[in-house]
Protein backbone atom coordinates (compact mmCIF):
# COMPACT_ATOMS: atom_id res chain seq x y z
CA UNK A 1 0.00 0.00 0.00
CA UNK A 2 1.37 3.42 -0.92
CA UNK A 3 2.63 5.73 1.78
CA UNK A 4 2.40 9.47 2.07
CA UNK A 5 -0.81 10.36 3.85
CA UNK A 6 -2.46 7.00 3.22
CA UNK A 7 -3.44 4.71 6.00
CA UNK A 8 -1.37 1.74 7.02
CA UNK A 9 -3.09 -1.67 7.06
CA UNK A 10 -5.19 -2.17 10.15
CA UNK A 11 -8.02 -4.24 11.50
CA UNK A 12 -10.96 -4.68 9.14
CA UNK A 13 -13.21 -1.65 9.51
CA UNK A 14 -16.71 -2.25 8.19
CA UNK A 15 -17.74 1.03 9.86
CA UNK A 16 -16.06 3.05 7.08
CA UNK A 17 -19.44 3.17 5.35
CA UNK A 18 -20.89 4.59 8.57
CA UNK A 19 -18.18 7.24 8.67
CA UNK A 20 -18.99 8.27 5.11
CA UNK A 21 -22.67 8.64 5.92
CA UNK A 22 -21.89 10.68 9.02
CA UNK A 23 -19.72 13.01 7.02
CA UNK A 24 -22.81 14.16 5.14
CA UNK A 25 -24.86 14.72 8.26
CA UNK A 26 -22.99 17.80 9.37
CA UNK A 27 -23.78 21.23 7.98
CA UNK A 28 -20.15 22.26 8.26
CA UNK A 29 -17.31 21.26 5.97
CA UNK A 30 -14.10 19.91 7.44
CA UNK A 31 -11.61 22.57 8.37
CA UNK A 32 -8.37 22.14 6.48
CA UNK A 33 -4.94 23.35 7.45
CA UNK A 34 -4.83 27.14 7.28
CA UNK A 35 -1.57 28.92 6.64
CA UNK A 36 -0.11 32.11 7.97
CA UNK A 37 2.05 34.37 5.82
CA UNK A 38 5.43 33.42 7.17
CA UNK A 39 8.50 33.90 5.02
CA UNK A 40 10.41 31.05 6.67
CA UNK A 41 13.37 29.89 4.64
CA UNK A 42 13.87 26.25 3.85
CA UNK A 43 16.35 24.37 5.97
CA UNK A 44 19.85 24.24 4.48
CA UNK A 45 20.92 20.78 5.54
CA UNK A 46 22.52 20.02 2.18
CA UNK A 47 22.14 16.91 0.10
CA UNK A 48 21.34 13.54 1.59
CA UNK A 49 24.39 11.25 1.82
CA UNK A 50 22.59 8.65 -0.31
CA UNK A 51 21.78 11.11 -3.12
CA UNK A 52 24.56 10.17 -5.54
CA UNK A 53 23.22 12.24 -8.44
CA UNK A 54 23.21 15.39 -6.35
CA UNK A 55 19.55 16.11 -7.12
CA UNK A 56 17.73 18.47 -4.79
CA UNK A 57 15.19 16.52 -2.69
CA UNK A 58 11.51 17.32 -3.17
CA UNK A 59 10.24 20.22 -1.08
CA UNK A 60 9.25 19.12 2.40
CA UNK A 61 11.04 15.77 2.10
CA UNK A 62 13.90 14.81 4.44
CA UNK A 63 17.35 15.09 2.84
CA UNK A 64 18.34 11.85 4.55
CA UNK A 65 16.95 9.85 7.43
CA UNK A 66 15.98 12.71 9.74
CA UNK A 67 16.88 12.99 13.38
CA UNK A 68 13.67 12.55 15.37
CA UNK A 69 13.25 14.35 18.68
CA UNK A 70 9.96 13.62 20.42
CA UNK A 71 9.30 15.76 23.50
CA UNK A 72 6.42 14.66 25.73
CA UNK A 73 5.26 16.96 28.52
CA UNK A 74 3.29 15.51 31.44
CA UNK A 75 -0.13 16.93 32.43
CA UNK A 76 0.22 20.20 30.52
CA UNK A 77 -3.21 21.77 30.13
CA UNK A 78 -4.56 22.88 26.75
CA UNK A 79 -4.45 26.55 27.79
CA UNK A 80 -1.02 26.27 29.40
CA UNK A 81 1.06 27.58 26.54
CA UNK A 82 1.54 31.21 25.55
CA UNK A 83 -0.02 30.92 22.09
CA UNK A 84 -3.26 29.61 23.65
CA UNK A 85 -3.57 32.75 25.75
CA UNK A 86 -1.94 31.59 28.98
CA UNK A 87 -0.65 34.03 31.57
CA UNK A 88 2.33 31.66 31.89
CA UNK A 89 5.23 32.70 29.66
CA UNK A 90 6.44 30.02 27.24
CA UNK A 91 8.63 31.92 24.74
CA UNK A 92 10.47 28.81 23.49
CA UNK A 93 7.32 26.80 22.83
CA UNK A 94 5.65 29.83 21.23
CA UNK A 95 8.59 30.42 18.86
CA UNK A 96 9.04 26.77 17.88
CA UNK A 97 5.31 26.40 17.23
CA UNK A 98 5.07 29.69 15.29
CA UNK A 99 7.93 28.62 13.00
CA UNK A 100 6.52 25.11 12.61
CA UNK A 101 3.00 23.68 12.39
CA UNK A 102 0.56 24.03 15.28
CA UNK A 103 -1.73 21.02 15.66
CA UNK A 104 -5.06 22.45 16.77
CA UNK A 105 -7.18 19.32 16.33
CA UNK A 106 -4.76 16.94 18.04
CA UNK A 107 -5.81 14.20 20.46
CA UNK A 108 -4.15 12.03 23.08
CA UNK A 109 -5.47 9.92 25.97
CA UNK A 110 -6.69 11.35 29.30
CA UNK A 111 -3.97 9.61 31.36
CA UNK A 112 -0.26 8.81 31.28
CA UNK A 113 0.08 5.10 30.50
CA UNK A 114 -2.53 4.94 27.70
CA UNK A 115 -1.01 7.89 25.81
CA UNK A 116 2.51 6.50 26.09
CA UNK A 117 1.40 3.05 24.98
CA UNK A 118 -0.37 4.49 21.92
CA UNK A 119 2.65 6.59 20.96
CA UNK A 120 5.04 3.66 21.15
CA UNK A 121 2.82 1.05 19.44
CA UNK A 122 0.54 2.99 17.07
CA UNK A 123 -2.43 1.09 18.52
CA UNK A 124 -5.52 1.99 20.48
CA UNK A 125 -5.43 0.71 24.03
CA UNK A 126 -8.33 -1.67 23.34
CA UNK A 127 -5.80 -3.52 21.17
CA UNK A 128 -3.08 -3.72 23.84
CA UNK A 129 -5.22 -4.48 26.92
CA UNK A 130 -4.45 -1.15 28.60
CA UNK A 131 -8.01 0.20 28.43
CA UNK A 132 -8.33 0.79 32.15
CA UNK A 133 -6.52 3.44 34.18
CA UNK A 134 -2.71 3.43 34.40
CA UNK A 135 -0.09 0.82 35.28
CA UNK A 136 0.35 1.02 39.06
CA UNK A 137 3.81 0.59 40.66
CA UNK A 138 2.79 -2.61 42.46
CA UNK A 139 1.03 -4.29 39.53
CA UNK A 140 2.65 -7.17 37.63
CA UNK A 141 1.78 -5.46 34.35
CA UNK A 142 3.49 -3.79 31.41
CA UNK A 143 3.05 -2.99 27.75
CA UNK A 144 2.46 -6.48 26.29
CA UNK A 145 5.73 -7.95 25.05
CA UNK A 146 4.25 -9.11 21.74
CA UNK A 147 3.78 -5.47 20.61
CA UNK A 148 6.53 -4.15 18.37
CA UNK A 149 7.63 -0.66 19.46
CA UNK A 150 8.59 2.54 17.65
CA UNK A 151 12.26 2.43 18.77
CA UNK A 152 12.52 -1.23 17.69
CA UNK A 153 11.33 -0.32 14.19
CA UNK A 154 13.71 2.65 14.01
CA UNK A 155 16.66 0.51 15.12
CA UNK A 156 15.94 -1.81 12.20
CA UNK A 157 16.83 1.01 9.79
CA UNK A 158 19.98 2.18 11.55
CA UNK A 159 18.78 4.65 14.18
CA UNK A 160 20.42 5.08 17.56
CA UNK A 161 17.55 5.17 20.04
CA UNK A 162 17.68 6.93 23.40
CA UNK A 163 15.08 7.63 26.04
CA UNK A 164 15.34 10.25 28.77
CA UNK A 165 12.55 10.76 31.32
CA UNK A 166 9.38 9.02 32.44
CA UNK A 167 8.62 5.48 31.21
CA UNK A 168 5.34 4.47 32.94
CA UNK A 169 4.78 1.41 30.74
CA UNK A 170 5.54 -1.21 33.39
CA UNK A 171 8.67 -2.80 34.82
CA UNK A 172 7.67 -5.87 36.85
CA UNK A 173 10.01 -8.07 34.81
CA UNK A 174 13.24 -7.16 33.03
CA UNK A 175 11.77 -7.74 29.60
CA UNK A 176 9.44 -4.76 30.22
CA UNK A 177 12.27 -2.26 30.75
CA UNK A 178 12.92 0.47 28.13
CA UNK A 179 16.26 -1.08 27.15
CA UNK A 180 14.43 -4.31 26.32
CA UNK A 181 11.79 -2.52 24.26
CA UNK A 182 14.07 -0.93 21.68
CA UNK A 183 16.07 1.80 23.41
CA UNK A 184 19.86 1.72 23.28
CA UNK A 185 19.95 3.75 26.47
CA UNK A 186 17.54 4.86 29.17
CA UNK A 187 17.92 7.49 31.85
CA UNK A 188 14.89 8.36 33.91
CA UNK A 189 12.05 7.06 36.06
CA UNK A 190 9.91 3.96 35.75
CA UNK A 191 6.87 5.18 37.71
CA UNK A 192 4.20 7.76 36.95
CA UNK A 193 5.40 10.38 39.44
CA UNK A 194 7.87 11.07 42.23
CA UNK A 195 9.87 13.75 43.98
CA UNK A 196 11.68 15.99 41.46
CA UNK A 197 14.79 16.25 43.63
CA UNK A 198 15.10 13.00 45.60
CA UNK A 199 13.47 10.76 42.96
CA UNK A 200 11.69 8.97 45.78
CA UNK A 201 8.12 7.69 45.54
CA UNK A 202 5.64 6.19 48.04
CA UNK A 203 2.80 4.26 46.51
CA UNK A 204 1.17 3.74 49.92
CA UNK A 205 2.32 3.87 53.57
CA UNK A 206 5.38 1.67 53.95
CA UNK A 207 5.63 0.99 50.19
CA UNK A 208 8.31 3.50 49.21
CA UNK A 209 11.43 3.44 47.09
CA UNK A 210 13.95 5.17 44.86
CA UNK A 211 13.06 5.67 41.21
CA UNK A 212 15.90 6.88 39.02
CA UNK A 213 17.51 4.54 36.51
CA UNK A 214 20.40 4.50 34.11
CA UNK A 215 19.71 1.67 31.68
CA UNK A 216 18.76 -1.32 33.86
CA UNK A 217 20.24 -0.20 37.17
CA UNK A 218 19.38 2.31 39.86
CA UNK A 219 21.26 5.56 39.16
CA UNK A 220 22.51 6.23 42.70
CA UNK A 221 25.51 8.14 41.30
CA UNK A 222 23.16 10.74 39.85
CA UNK A 223 21.33 11.32 43.12
CA UNK A 224 22.73 14.81 43.59
CA UNK A 225 19.55 16.71 44.40
CA UNK A 226 19.27 18.10 40.86
CA UNK A 227 15.76 19.08 39.73
CA UNK A 228 14.63 16.43 37.25
CA UNK A 229 13.76 18.82 34.39
CA UNK A 230 17.30 20.21 34.48
CA UNK A 231 18.91 16.81 35.06
CA UNK A 232 17.11 15.27 32.08
CA UNK A 233 18.13 18.20 29.87
CA UNK A 234 21.78 17.75 30.86
CA UNK A 235 21.53 14.09 29.89
CA UNK A 236 20.05 14.99 26.50
CA UNK A 237 22.93 17.43 25.91
CA UNK A 238 25.45 14.67 26.75
CA UNK A 239 23.80 12.24 24.33
CA UNK A 240 23.82 14.80 21.51
CA UNK A 241 27.44 15.76 22.22
CA UNK A 242 28.64 12.15 22.05
CA UNK A 243 26.64 10.98 19.01
CA UNK A 244 27.74 11.39 15.38
CA UNK A 245 25.15 13.71 13.72
CA UNK A 246 25.75 12.07 10.33
CA UNK A 247 23.96 9.00 11.72
CA UNK A 248 20.24 9.17 12.51
CA UNK A 249 19.11 9.41 16.12
CA UNK A 250 15.73 8.97 17.78
CA UNK A 251 15.55 10.85 21.05
CA UNK A 252 12.44 10.40 23.19
CA UNK A 253 12.41 13.04 25.94
CA UNK A 254 9.53 12.38 28.35
CA UNK A 255 9.78 15.15 30.93
CA UNK A 256 8.29 14.62 34.38
CA UNK A 257 7.03 18.22 34.38
CA UNK A 258 4.43 19.49 34.96
CA UNK A 259 2.95 16.52 36.81
CA UNK A 260 2.50 16.75 40.58
CA UNK A 261 4.16 17.00 43.08
CA UNK A 262 4.34 20.72 42.34
CA UNK A 263 8.02 21.56 42.78
CA UNK A 264 10.32 24.03 41.04
CA UNK A 265 13.62 25.84 41.67
CA UNK A 266 13.05 29.19 43.41
CA UNK A 267 14.17 31.51 40.61
CA UNK A 268 11.32 30.40 38.34
CA UNK A 269 8.76 31.87 40.72
CA UNK A 270 9.99 35.43 40.10
CA UNK A 271 7.47 36.33 37.37
CA UNK A 272 4.50 34.66 39.05
CA UNK A 273 4.28 36.21 42.52
CA UNK A 274 1.02 37.86 41.47
CA UNK A 275 -0.75 34.50 41.05
CA UNK A 276 -2.70 34.03 44.28
CA UNK A 277 -3.45 30.35 43.87
CA UNK A 278 -0.36 28.59 45.25
CA UNK A 279 -0.84 25.51 43.05
CA UNK A 280 -1.15 27.63 39.92
CA UNK A 281 1.92 29.64 40.93
CA UNK A 282 4.01 26.50 41.42
CA UNK A 283 2.71 25.03 38.20
CA UNK A 284 3.67 28.24 36.35
CA UNK A 285 7.21 28.04 37.74
CA UNK A 286 7.50 24.39 36.66
CA UNK A 287 6.31 25.23 33.15
CA UNK A 288 8.73 28.17 32.91
CA UNK A 289 11.57 25.80 33.80
CA UNK A 290 10.35 23.28 31.21
CA UNK A 291 10.22 25.97 28.52
CA UNK A 292 13.82 26.94 29.29
CA UNK A 293 14.85 23.27 29.18
CA UNK A 294 13.39 22.87 25.69
CA UNK A 295 15.29 25.98 24.60
CA UNK A 296 18.49 24.33 25.83
CA UNK A 297 17.67 21.13 23.93
CA UNK A 298 17.11 23.17 20.75
CA UNK A 299 20.41 25.01 21.24
CA UNK A 300 22.19 21.66 21.63
CA UNK A 301 20.63 20.38 18.39
CA UNK A 302 22.05 23.43 16.61
CA UNK A 303 25.42 23.36 18.36
CA UNK A 304 26.15 19.71 17.59
CA UNK A 305 24.92 19.74 13.97
CA UNK A 306 21.55 17.99 14.16
CA UNK A 307 19.06 20.79 13.69
CA UNK A 308 18.94 21.20 9.89
CA UNK A 309 17.98 17.56 9.39
CA UNK A 310 15.76 17.18 12.44
CA UNK A 311 12.06 16.83 13.20
CA UNK A 312 11.02 18.09 16.64
CA UNK A 313 7.60 16.99 17.85
CA UNK A 314 6.09 18.43 21.00
CA UNK A 315 3.06 16.98 22.76
CA UNK A 316 1.36 16.82 26.12
CA UNK A 317 0.32 13.33 27.25
CA UNK A 318 -3.13 14.42 28.50
CA UNK A 319 -5.08 17.43 29.67
CA UNK A 320 -4.27 19.47 32.76
CA UNK A 321 -5.53 18.86 36.29
CA UNK A 322 -7.06 22.13 37.64
CA UNK A 323 -6.65 21.05 41.28
CA UNK A 324 -2.92 20.66 40.57
CA UNK A 325 -2.49 24.03 38.85
CA UNK A 326 -3.31 23.14 35.25
CA UNK A 327 -5.85 24.82 32.97
CA UNK A 328 -7.74 23.53 29.94
CA UNK A 329 -9.97 26.61 29.59
CA UNK A 330 -12.13 27.09 27.59
CA UNK A 331 -12.36 23.32 27.04
CA UNK A 332 -14.58 21.24 29.27
CA UNK A 333 -13.32 18.72 31.82
CA UNK A 334 -9.85 17.75 32.98
CA UNK A 335 -7.20 15.04 33.03
CA UNK A 336 -8.74 11.61 33.48
CA UNK A 337 -11.93 12.46 31.55
CA UNK A 338 -13.08 12.03 27.97
CA UNK A 339 -14.31 15.61 27.72
CA UNK A 340 -12.15 17.70 25.38
CA UNK A 341 -10.17 19.09 28.32
CA UNK A 342 -8.85 15.61 29.08
CA UNK A 343 -7.91 14.52 25.57
CA UNK A 344 -7.30 17.56 23.36
CA UNK A 345 -3.63 18.36 23.68
CA UNK A 346 -1.04 21.02 23.08
CA UNK A 347 0.98 19.79 20.11
CA UNK A 348 3.17 21.06 17.28
CA UNK A 349 5.88 20.02 14.83
CA UNK A 350 8.99 22.13 14.26
CA UNK A 351 11.42 21.25 11.49
CA UNK A 352 13.44 22.77 8.66
CA UNK A 353 12.05 19.86 6.61
CA UNK A 354 8.45 21.11 6.77
CA UNK A 355 7.12 22.42 3.48
CA UNK A 356 4.58 24.85 4.95
CA UNK A 357 6.19 26.41 8.00
CA UNK A 358 4.27 28.88 10.11
CA UNK A 359 0.95 27.14 9.60
CA UNK A 360 -1.98 26.04 11.76
CA UNK A 361 -3.33 22.56 11.07
CA UNK A 362 -6.93 21.87 12.06
CA UNK A 363 -7.05 18.43 10.49
CA UNK A 364 -7.67 15.44 12.77
CA UNK A 365 -4.43 14.01 14.23
CA UNK A 366 -4.07 11.39 16.97
CA UNK A 367 -1.14 10.23 19.08
CA UNK A 368 -1.21 6.77 17.39
CA UNK A 369 -0.36 8.51 14.11
CA UNK A 370 3.22 9.21 15.12
CA UNK A 371 4.17 5.53 14.85
CA UNK A 372 3.55 5.08 11.08
CA UNK A 373 4.43 8.70 10.30
CA UNK A 374 7.89 8.53 11.88
CA UNK A 375 8.71 5.07 10.56
CA UNK A 376 7.85 6.25 7.05
CA UNK A 377 10.05 9.34 7.42
CA UNK A 378 12.85 7.09 8.71
CA UNK A 379 12.57 4.95 5.55
CA UNK A 380 11.42 1.99 7.62
CA UNK A 381 8.90 -0.72 6.83
CA UNK A 382 5.74 -1.72 8.65
CA UNK A 383 4.69 -5.33 8.40
CA UNK A 384 1.23 -5.97 7.01
CA UNK A 385 0.22 -8.00 10.06
CA UNK A 386 0.98 -5.27 12.64
CA UNK A 387 -2.59 -3.92 12.17
CA UNK A 388 -2.07 -0.35 13.31
CA UNK A 389 -4.70 2.16 14.38
CA UNK A 390 -2.49 5.09 13.36
CA UNK A 391 -2.11 6.83 9.98
CA UNK A 392 0.81 8.41 8.17
CA UNK A 393 -0.02 12.12 8.52
CA UNK A 394 3.24 13.73 7.38
CA UNK A 395 1.75 15.24 4.21
CA UNK A 396 -1.18 16.54 6.24
CA UNK A 397 1.19 18.31 8.61
CA UNK A 398 3.93 19.36 6.18
CA UNK A 399 1.95 20.15 3.03
CA UNK A 400 -1.55 20.95 4.26
CA UNK A 401 -3.29 17.96 2.70
CA UNK A 402 -6.45 16.40 4.08
CA UNK A 403 -5.92 14.02 6.95
CA UNK A 404 -6.48 10.35 6.11
CA UNK A 405 -8.04 10.05 9.56
CA UNK A 406 -11.80 10.55 9.88
CA UNK A 407 -12.39 8.91 13.26
CA UNK A 408 -10.83 8.31 16.67
CA UNK A 409 -11.80 5.71 19.20
CA UNK A 410 -11.03 7.63 22.38
CA UNK A 411 -11.61 4.47 24.44
CA UNK A 412 -13.91 1.71 25.63
CA UNK A 413 -13.28 0.86 29.29
CA UNK A 414 -15.39 -2.14 30.32
CA UNK A 415 -14.31 -2.11 33.99
CA UNK A 416 -14.57 1.60 34.83
CA UNK A 417 -17.33 2.47 37.34
CA UNK A 418 -20.56 1.81 35.51
CA UNK A 419 -23.10 4.63 35.10
CA UNK A 420 -26.02 3.83 37.43
CA UNK A 421 -28.67 4.74 34.90
CA UNK A 422 -26.97 3.22 31.87
CA UNK A 423 -28.71 0.47 29.95
CA UNK A 424 -29.06 -1.31 26.62
CA UNK A 425 -32.42 0.42 26.22
CA UNK A 426 -30.76 3.85 26.49
CA UNK A 427 -28.36 2.64 23.79
CA UNK A 428 -31.20 1.61 21.45
CA UNK A 429 -30.33 -2.05 22.01
CA UNK A 430 -27.00 -1.44 20.25
CA UNK A 431 -24.78 -0.54 23.20
CA UNK A 432 -24.92 -0.66 27.00
CA UNK A 433 -24.63 2.99 27.97
CA UNK A 434 -23.46 2.08 31.49
CA UNK A 435 -20.02 1.45 29.92
CA UNK A 436 -17.58 4.35 29.74
CA UNK A 437 -16.69 5.03 26.12
CA UNK A 438 -16.02 7.89 23.72
CA UNK A 439 -15.67 8.07 19.95
CA UNK A 440 -15.15 10.79 17.34
CA UNK A 441 -16.27 10.44 13.69
CA UNK A 442 -15.69 13.52 11.53
CA UNK A 443 -17.40 16.40 13.40
CA UNK A 444 -19.37 14.17 15.75
CA UNK A 445 -18.32 13.02 19.20
CA UNK A 446 -20.28 10.58 21.32
CA UNK A 447 -19.75 9.77 25.00
CA UNK A 448 -21.46 7.06 27.04
CA UNK A 449 -21.39 5.96 30.66
CA UNK A 450 -19.56 8.04 33.23
CA UNK A 451 -17.25 10.39 31.28
CA UNK A 452 -15.74 12.01 34.40
CA UNK A 453 -15.54 15.51 35.94
CA UNK A 454 -17.38 17.78 33.55
CA UNK A 455 -16.95 21.41 34.65
CA UNK A 456 -15.55 24.27 32.62
CA UNK A 457 -12.82 25.64 34.89
CA UNK A 458 -11.38 29.11 34.20
CA UNK A 459 -7.71 29.66 35.19
CA UNK A 460 -7.22 30.10 38.94
CA UNK A 461 -10.88 29.24 39.64
CA UNK A 462 -9.60 27.12 42.51
CA UNK A 463 -8.51 29.11 45.54
CA UNK A 464 -6.04 27.83 48.13
CA UNK A 465 -8.95 26.87 50.38
CA UNK A 466 -10.66 24.74 47.76
CA UNK A 467 -12.88 24.95 44.67
CA UNK A 468 -14.45 28.32 44.02
CA UNK A 469 -17.59 27.95 41.92
CA UNK A 470 -17.95 31.60 40.95
CA UNK A 471 -18.45 30.61 37.36
CA UNK A 472 -21.56 28.57 38.35
CA UNK A 473 -20.97 26.02 35.64
CA UNK A 474 -20.97 22.80 37.64
CA UNK A 475 -23.15 20.30 35.81
CA UNK A 476 -25.32 17.76 37.64
CA UNK A 477 -26.39 14.57 35.92
CA UNK A 478 -29.04 13.65 38.49
CA UNK A 479 -31.47 13.12 35.61
CA UNK A 480 -29.56 9.93 34.81
CA UNK A 481 -28.03 10.94 31.51
CA UNK A 482 -25.62 8.38 29.98
CA UNK A 483 -25.34 9.48 26.32
CA UNK A 484 -24.02 12.78 24.92
CA UNK A 485 -23.51 13.89 21.34
CA UNK A 486 -21.60 17.00 20.23
CA UNK A 487 -20.58 18.59 16.96
CA UNK A 488 -17.00 19.29 18.00
CA UNK A 489 -16.18 21.40 14.94
CA UNK A 490 -19.05 23.80 15.65
CA UNK A 491 -19.00 23.38 19.44
CA UNK A 492 -15.47 22.52 20.65
CA UNK A 493 -16.44 23.48 24.20
CA UNK A 494 -19.17 20.80 24.40
CA UNK A 495 -21.90 23.14 25.58
CA UNK A 496 -24.76 21.92 23.39
CA UNK A 497 -25.73 18.25 23.70
CA UNK A 498 -27.36 17.12 20.44
CA UNK A 499 -28.19 13.52 21.35
CA UNK A 500 -31.95 14.11 21.55
CA UNK A 501 -31.95 16.10 18.31
CA UNK A 502 -29.99 13.55 16.24
CA UNK A 503 -30.94 10.03 17.38
CA UNK A 504 -29.90 8.57 14.00
CA UNK A 505 -26.36 9.90 14.43
CA UNK A 506 -26.29 8.49 17.97
CA UNK A 507 -27.30 5.07 16.66
CA UNK A 508 -24.66 5.09 13.94
CA UNK A 509 -21.91 6.04 16.38
CA UNK A 510 -23.10 3.37 18.83
CA UNK A 511 -22.83 0.81 16.02
CA UNK A 512 -19.31 2.02 15.30
CA UNK A 513 -18.46 1.59 19.00
CA UNK A 514 -19.86 -1.92 18.90
CA UNK A 515 -17.74 -2.77 15.85
CA UNK A 516 -14.59 -1.50 17.57
CA UNK A 517 -15.47 -3.46 20.69
CA UNK A 518 -15.48 -6.72 18.70
CA UNK A 519 -11.75 -6.21 18.04
CA UNK A 520 -10.86 -5.49 21.70
CA UNK A 521 -8.51 -7.73 23.67
CA UNK A 522 -9.11 -8.51 27.37
CA UNK A 523 -8.22 -5.79 29.87
CA UNK A 524 -4.87 -6.19 31.63
CA UNK A 525 -5.30 -4.87 35.17
CA UNK A 526 -3.93 -7.42 37.66
CA UNK A 527 -4.07 -7.09 41.47
CA UNK A 528 -0.99 -5.76 43.25
CA UNK A 529 1.87 -8.14 43.97
CA UNK A 530 3.43 -7.95 47.48
CA UNK A 531 6.81 -8.85 45.96
CA UNK A 532 6.85 -5.40 44.34
CA UNK A 533 7.72 -3.68 47.65
CA UNK A 534 11.03 -1.82 47.17
CA UNK A 535 12.11 -3.02 50.66
CA UNK A 536 12.56 -6.44 49.04
CA UNK A 537 14.62 -4.93 46.22
CA UNK A 538 17.30 -2.85 47.96
CA UNK A 539 15.00 0.13 48.43
CA UNK A 540 14.53 0.58 44.68
CA UNK A 541 11.45 0.36 42.49
CA UNK A 542 12.34 -2.17 39.84
CA UNK A 543 11.72 -5.60 38.30
CA UNK A 544 10.67 -8.12 40.91
CA UNK A 545 9.29 -10.99 38.87
CA UNK A 546 12.25 -13.37 38.69
CA UNK A 547 12.53 -15.61 35.67
CA UNK A 548 14.06 -18.51 37.66
CA UNK A 549 10.98 -18.52 39.93
CA UNK A 550 8.76 -18.54 36.91
CA UNK A 551 10.77 -21.39 35.36
CA UNK A 552 10.66 -23.46 38.55
CA UNK A 553 6.91 -23.00 38.75
CA UNK A 554 6.55 -23.87 35.06
CA UNK A 555 8.76 -26.98 35.44
CA UNK A 556 6.88 -28.01 38.56
CA UNK A 557 3.58 -27.45 36.79
CA UNK A 558 4.84 -29.38 33.75
CA UNK A 559 5.85 -32.31 35.96
CA UNK A 560 2.52 -32.28 37.75
CA UNK A 561 0.66 -32.13 34.45
CA UNK A 562 2.77 -34.98 33.08
CA UNK A 563 1.96 -37.12 36.11
CA UNK A 564 -1.70 -36.18 35.87
CA UNK A 565 -1.78 -37.05 32.17
CA UNK A 566 -0.10 -40.38 32.88
CA UNK A 567 -2.65 -41.23 35.58
CA UNK A 568 -5.52 -40.12 33.37
CA UNK A 569 -4.11 -42.22 30.53
CA UNK A 570 -3.99 -45.32 32.75
CA UNK A 571 -7.53 -44.67 33.96
CA UNK A 572 -8.70 -44.16 30.39
CA UNK A 573 -7.03 -47.39 29.30
CA UNK A 574 -8.67 -49.31 32.16
CA UNK A 575 -12.03 -47.82 31.21
CA UNK A 576 -11.42 -48.69 27.57
CA UNK A 577 -10.63 -52.30 28.53
CA UNK A 578 -13.72 -52.59 30.71
CA UNK A 579 -15.87 -51.22 27.97
CA UNK A 580 -14.36 -53.60 25.39
CA UNK A 581 -14.95 -56.71 27.56
CA UNK A 582 -18.50 -55.63 28.28
CA UNK A 583 -19.27 -55.24 24.59
CA UNK A 584 -17.64 -58.60 23.85
CA UNK A 585 -19.79 -60.40 26.37
CA UNK A 586 -22.92 -58.74 25.07
CA UNK A 587 -21.99 -59.60 21.52
CA UNK A 588 -21.37 -63.22 22.47
CA UNK A 589 -24.75 -63.55 24.19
Amino acid sequence: MARGGRRWPRRPSPGRMVAAVLAGLSLLSLLTCGYLAWGSRRGGAGEAPGNLRGDEPAAGAPRSQPHIIFILADDQGFRDVGYHGSEIRTPTLDKLAAEGVKLENYYVQPMCTPSRSQLITGKYQIHTGLQHSIIRPTQPNCLPLDNVTLPQKLKEVGYSTHMVGKWHLGFYRRECMPTQRGFDSFFGSLLGSGDYYTHFKCDSPGICGYDLYENDNAAWDHDNGIYSTQMYTQKVQQILASHNPSKPIFLYIAYQAVHSPLQAPGRYFEHYRSINNINRRRYAAMLACLDEAINNVTLALRKYGYYENSIIIYSSDNGGQPMAGGSNWPLRGSKGTYWEGGIRAVGFVHSPLLKNKGSVCKELVHITDWFPTLITLAEGQIDEDIQLDGYDVWETISEGRRSPRVDILHNIDPIYTKAKNGSWAAGYGIWNTAIQSAIRVNHWKLLTGNPGYSDWVPPQAFSNAGPNRWHNERVSWSAGKTVWLFNITADPYERVDLSARHPDVVKQLLRRLSQFNKTAVPVRYPPKDPRSNPKLNGGVWGPWFKEDEKKKKADKSKGANKQKKSKNKKKANRKKGQSFHCRSRLAGG
